[in-house]
C-alpha cells in the first residue's frame, strides 16, 4: 500500500493498541507506551516452562487482565488482524529463548468444525506471523481429526488430558522425522494440548518438540 493510501486509511481507522484499544501515537507500533510498561510480561527463566513430551515452552506474557481480554477478542470477536502484532511479540520471545534450537515451525490446529464456526484458525495465523518475523514459514505437521470440548472450560488436568487424547494426527511423518519442531499456540494453561501434540510428533519421528505460546495462564 502506497503512502497516501496508508495515510488516508490511518486517518479513517487510526491504529490502536491491540491490548487496551488506545489510539497509537505516531511512533508507536502494535502496543501503546503504557501497555509496554504495565502488561504482565514474563522475562528470563519466568518465561520458560517444561512439560511432558515437549522440552520447553516459552511465553512473553501472562494470561490475565488486558492480555486475556485482547486474546478473547482475537479468538471469539473476529479481531483476527491482531495476529500480526502477536506474531511480532512471540517471534521476539523465540529469538530470546529458542534461537537455533528448532528446524521447522508449526502450530496446534483447530478441528474442521471449530475452524468453520470461527472462520479462521487463530493458532495458524499467529504461527504464520511469527514465522514471517523469524524469516521462516509455517509448516503444517498436525491435523485435528475430531472436535473436542474447549479446554478452558474443563476443570482439572486429568480431564484436559483425556479431552485431547487421540484428537491429533501427524500429517506426514517424513516432514518431522529427525527434526526439532517448534509448535505454536495462543495460550498454554496446563500444557495438556501441547503435550498431546508433542507426543504425536515424537511418535512420528520428531527429534524434539519445543513450544511457544503468546500467553501462559499458570
Amino acid at each position: 500500500m502506497n503512502g497516501p493510501a496508508r495515510l488516508l486509511l490511518d486517518l479513517l481507522f487510526p491504529p490502536r493498541c491491540v491490548f487496551c484499544g488506545r489510539v497509537l501515537a505516531a511512533r508507536e507500533r502494535d502496543l501503546c507506551a503504557q501497555c509496554r510498561r504495565t502488561l504482565p510480561w514474563l522475562e528470563g527463566a519466568d518465561a520458560e516452562q517444561d512439560g511432558e513430551w515437549f522440552a520447553l515452552c516459552v511465553s512473553p506474557l501472562r494470561y490475565q487482565g488486558a492480555v486475556r481480554d485482547s486474546l478473547h477478542r482475537y479468538k471469539f470477536k473476529g479481531r483476527q488482524a491482531y495476529h500480526r502484532a502477536y506474531g511480532r511479540l512471540l517471534a521476539q520471545c523465540v529469538r530470546d529463548h529458542l534461537a537455533d534450537r528448532y528446524d521447522l515451525i508449526s502450530w496446534v490446529p483447530l478441528s474442521r468444525e471449530r475452524r468453520r464456526e470461527r472462520g479462521y484458525d487463530q493458532a495458524f495465523l499467529l504461527c504464520a506471523a511469527a514465522a514471517l518475523e523469524l524469516g521462516d514459514v509455517a509448516v503444517e505437521t498436525l491435523r485435528k481429526g475430531r472436535d473436542t470440548a474447549v479446554q478452558s472450560r474443563l476443570e482439572g488436568e486429568a480431564r484436559r488430558r483425556a479431552n485431547v487424547l487421540g484428537a491429533y494426527a501427524a500429517v506426514e511423518p517424513e516432514l518431522v522425522r529427525d527434526k526439532r519442531v517448534l509448535l505454536v499456540d495462543d495460550i498454554i494453561t496446563t500444557g495438556s494440548t501441547f503435550s498431546e501434540c508433542a507426543r504425536v510428533l515424537r511418535s512420528a519421528g520428531a527429534k524434539e518438540v519445543l513450544c511457544a505460546a503468546l500467553a501462559r495462564a499458570r
